[in-house]
């Protein structure tokens, strides 16, 4: 039992480190390597547009989303209202669609009728393969061999919360909290070895699986913003409340002051 301000000994076998700890951290490297140029195979590069009304469509919403993210730096408040104003009206009235503003409540196509989107929906499925597959393998393998083992025990002190996340699988009352799991240590692989395949792998890498999630995540970075089955007309009133609701700043406010604050003196 962990006395308050005595140190926790257990006396563990030196070789969990070679057995053990570094093997899991050997393939989880391995995996991250091999999803990334398994990413690359799979990846099917989006259609570009098969008419300027569809290209149209696509950039207006590419366009609000560069000016929320980077009006800041660029425009002034005058440059930056009218180019607001323009836009939530456009999207409102449904002027960037690409059957124009009469084609404003259809319904949404079917996806499984229409080839670009069942390719989009196989291109999704394809990731999330490349992504769950590794994962419940490997896990089934620490899981299968490395259950129950205590591996390592942290330098530093670290709150009881952290508790149910470092010692999963092994977790009992009176164990010291910096002690980490080999379940545990998989997981802290799995969401901890970026900076790793960044080194390896470059910025451009699809080996974290955060990194993916996040890709998926976010619209802006893919070619089509408007998924299978996805509403344009709905995504651009979203849009729009997101314009309304935005404050405008720039960097060059007050810059005067600021610079004779820094030099003045």
């Amino acid at each position: 039992m962990a006395l308050p301000g005595v140190e926790q000994t257990i006396h563990r076998d030196p070789a969990l480190f070679y057995w053990i700890l570094l093997p899991i951290t050997i393939v989880m490297i391995l995996t991250g390597v091999l999803r990334h140029y398994a990413t690359v195979l799979l990846h099917t590069p989006p259609k570009p547009p098969t008419s300027l009304l569809e290209s149209r469509e696509r950039q207006s919403l590419f366009r609000a989303i560069n000016l929320r993210n980077n009006a800041n730096a660029a425009l002034t408040t005058p440059a930056f209202t009218s180019r607001k104003e323009y836009l939530i009206d456009s999207f409102k009235k449904g002027s960037f669609l690409r059957g124009g503003p009469e084609s404003r409540g259809q319904a949404a196509p079917n996806p499984m009728s229409d080839p670009a989107a069942m390719e989009g929906m196989m291109g999704m499925m394809k990731g999330n393969m490349a992504m769950m597959i590794p994962q419940t393998l490997i896990m089934s393998w620490i899981n299968a061999f490395f259950a129950g083992f205590v591996i390592l025990k942290l330098p530093f002190p670290l709150t009881i919360r952290f508790k149910s996340m470092l010692q999963s699988g092994v977790m009992t009352r009176d164990l010291d909290v910096r002690w980490v799991s080999s379940l545990s240590w998989y997981f802290l692989c799995l969401f901890g070895l970026q900076s790793v395949f960044i080194f390896i792998l470059g910025n451009e890498n699809a080996a974290s699986q955060m990194a993916q999630q996040m890709a998926q995540m976010n619209p802006g970075a893919n070619a089509n913003p408007f998924g299978p089955g996805q509403d344009p007309d709905k995504m651009y009133l979203a849009e729009a409340e997101n314009l309304e609701v935005l404050e405008h700043w720039s960097i060059l406010d007050e810059a005067e002051d600021r610079l004779l604050k820094i030099y003045g003196s």
